[in-house]
């Protein structure tokens, strides 16, 4: 009879502690959708006798039931200039009071809605997250380049509406517009242009040179020759030649004729140093050496210099100059100009 009693009463506190628990939870629906943003939760309760002085079991969101301070309240107001607009939709901001957030027109929040319930928490903080009203950003609109275009050319500037580009062949002659604006619409102002294949004449010939390439019917933009100069000729420009875009040669070069010394019974100063024209191989000098002459003074007995340069074979002598006779040559050479004392500044005044 007994064991019977204690599992009836058993049986009776079991059904009232699962019915308090029912109760409990149906007294705690959740009171906004969404997350919550939550530090800690309060301490759990199922009555106001559970919590401590100055607390009450409250529905406390998330947090279920919890010993709460009804009385403590949530940042108010919110920090303004942030986009958006904040208003309190209960009359204080203390425990489960709600607060809107709206964005400014043409601002948005980070799920896409324009405005947001919060509602003040146990822990004294508004649930969900910071404000946070941002403008939306449209995707940047560019024009299309098909690849032909980017195949053919050299790109500079950017395809995205409202932008310029300038064109430069990779090879040949541009033909048509070097700049295009890509419009709003997707469309380009202008056709794009063309590159004109670009072919350059047969190498010219160089007197007293003979260039080196490959035997070609034709020569395209890039194609490179070299020339060299015969014996005794000295090459004037680049050996390096190039067929140009614009369907001309660069700079072809020269081939110079070296320079005989124009004198016998003198010394002459060459790169620096006094020499006979004999002492030089072959009396000759090459194109573009200087070569000094000495002159003799009309009233004096002293001598002066005069430089000239060979070019392409041509050295004259200085107008001042005169050659000396074969018998001074013979017997008075320290008498010869090159060989007597220079004039001086005041001399030559």
């Amino acid at each position: 009879m007994e064991s019977v009693l204690l599992l009836s009463l058993w049986a009776l506190a079991g059904s009232v502690s699962l019915q308090t628990a029912v109760q409990a939870s149906d007294a705690c629906p959740e009171r906004l959708l969404g997350n919550e943003r939550r530090r800690t939760c309060p301490k759990p309760c199922t009555q106001d006798k559970d919590c401590g002085n100055k607390r009450q079991c409250l529905c406390d969101g998330q947090c279920d039931l919890s010993c709460v301070a009804p009385g403590r309240t949530c940042p108010w107001p919110l920090p303004s200039g942030y986009n958006f607009v904040a208003s309190l939709l209960s009359p204080t901001p203390s425990f489960s009071a709600l607060l809107e957030v709206r964005c400014d027109t043409g601002y948005m929040l980070p799920n896409g809605l324009d405005a947001a319930i919060h509602r003040c928490q146990g822990d004294r903080q508004w649930s969900g997250d910071d404000p946070n009203c941002t403008a939306p950003t449209s995707p940047q609109v560019s024009c299309p380049l098909p690849e032909e275009v980017t195949d053919t050319f050299s790109i500079d500037g950017s395809a995205v509406a409202g932008t310029t580009i300038r064109y430069t062949c990779l090879s040949g002659e541009l033909v048509g517009n070097s700049e295009n604006l890509c419009n709003i619409d997707q469309t380009w102002q202008y056709p794009h242009p063309i590159c004109q294949r670009v072919w350059c004449p047969l190498p010219q010939e160089v007197n007293q040179g003979y260039l080196v390439a490959v035997q070609r019917t034709v020569y395209v933009v890039g194609d490179a020759i070299y020339y060299l100069c015969k014996k005794n000729h000295l090459l004037d420009g680049p050996n390096r030649v190039t067929c140009q875009p614009n369907g001309t040669w660069s700079a072809v070069p020269y081939c110079r004729a070296r320079c005989p010394i124009p004198v016998e019974r003198t010394r002459v100063l060459i790169g620096g140093l006094k020499r006979w024209p004999y002492d030089v191989t072959d009396s000759v000098v090459p194109h573009g050496e200087s070569v000094t002459f000495y002159c003799k003074h009309s009233r004096k007995q002293c001598s002066f210099p005069y430089t000239q340069t060979c070019f392409d074979g041509r050295l004259n002598p200085s107008f001042c100059y005169l050659e000396p006779t074969w018998l001074q040559y013979k017997l008075f050479p320290h008498r010869l100009v090159s060989e007597i004392e220079a004039c001086s500044l005041v001399d030559l005044d």
